[in-house]
């Protein structure tokens, strides 16, 4: 064996680089709290249940149509037909055939945008955004009617902060309410609300949590009005998403819930619904070409035994 010379250094190298090195255990990486997101607005903390489970629903025809007559401004004009619900002490909905003509002009800017619609009836709707800042917002929103005690109106301040969000409303007939949402997680947000409305002499306190990734949104919130509401959304695959929402008031001790899915195809968009009350609906949205939609509406309430089905065409962006 004297025969045999030790390895040499550069030999002992490879061989040592040869064989598989596990990799160092590394602790966990902790969350930053000073680094987590901002959540959305707390009045839409249902924002995705509320898309797969309220489109705008409606009966009869209608017709909207949008000419851009520069990048900021644009007109638009509304038709619509169709019968209006009118309320009656017996089960049997009670229909009237009406029409609408709406006029409405739209002006779209990075840092402002104005909304302005009149209709034949003699009402007139006004909204407006403005960011007063890179953090601070002002919205507000007015209708004006012929009918007394109807007009009102309603200013809000939003302030967007690192990762809170806070509001500020007055509106008329001495209406006040705050509300804030922080996130406490990068999935987890939770927030509340409080508002007084002086005409009524009520006033009212409500909490909510939000609980948000890539595949669900979960939400619950309750009110001191006796309003607790849960919703929960699960998307399926990039095209599909499942929601169900159950509202429950133990003022009244109204309940009700809702499942629903929204379908998200190449040339359309379907979604649709049933709830407790055995009411049944859908809402298809088809893209027939570049600039104009396809819309058709269907609801069909058994238990009232009320049907609902409409149809339109929406052209222009």
């Amino acid at each position: 064996m004297a025969g045999l010379a030790p390895p040499t250094t550069a030999t002992a190298a490879a061989a040592a680089t040869a064989l598989p090195v596990p990799p160092k255990k590394t602790e966990d990486e902790k969350v930053d709290y000073l680094d987590l997101p901002c959540p959305i607005p707390y009045e839409e903390i249902h924002r995705e249940a509320f898309m797969s489970l309220k489109p705008e629903l409606f009966e009869g025809m209608r017709f909207d149509f949008t000419k851009g007559l520069n990048q900021k401004f644009s007109l638009s004009h509304s038709v619509s037909m169709g019968p209006i619900e009118i309320p009656s002490q017996s089960t049997e909905t009670i229909k009237i055939p009406t029409a609408t003509y709406e006029f409405g002009a739209n002006y779209i800017d990075p840092k402002l945008m104005l909304f302005g619609r009149i209709l034949t009836d003699g009402r007139l709707n006004a909204r407006v955004k403005c960011d007063l800042s890179d953090n601070l917002t002002l919205k507000g929103n007015a209708q004006l009617t012929n009918e007394p005690h109807m007009s009102h109106g309603m200013v809000n301040f939003d302030y967007k902060g690192r990762d809170f969000r806070s509001q500020f409303q007055l509106g008329n007939g001495a209406l006040f309410g705050a509300s804030y949402i922080q996130s406490v997680s990068p999935h987890l947000s939770l927030g509340g609300e409080v508002f007084w409305a002086g005409q009524h002499r009520k006033s009212g306190i409500g909490y909510a949590a939000r609980y948000n990734t890539d595949k669900m949104v979960a939400t619950g919130q309750v009110a001191s009005t006796g309003m607790v509401a849960l919703s929960y959304v699960q998307k399926v695959s990039e095209k599909v998403s499942l929601a169900t929402d159950f509202t429950y008031n133990y003022m009244s001790r109204d309940v009700i819930s809702s499942l629903g899915y929204d379908y998200i195809l190449r040339q359309c968009r379907l979604r649709g619904k049933i709830d407790s009350n055995g009411c049944v609906a859908a809402f298809l949205e088809e893209r027939l070409n570049m600039g104009v939609n396809f819309i058709l509406s269907a609801e069909i309430d058994h238990r009232k035994k009320d049907y609902k089905f409409g149809f339109g065409l929406t052209v222009g962006e």
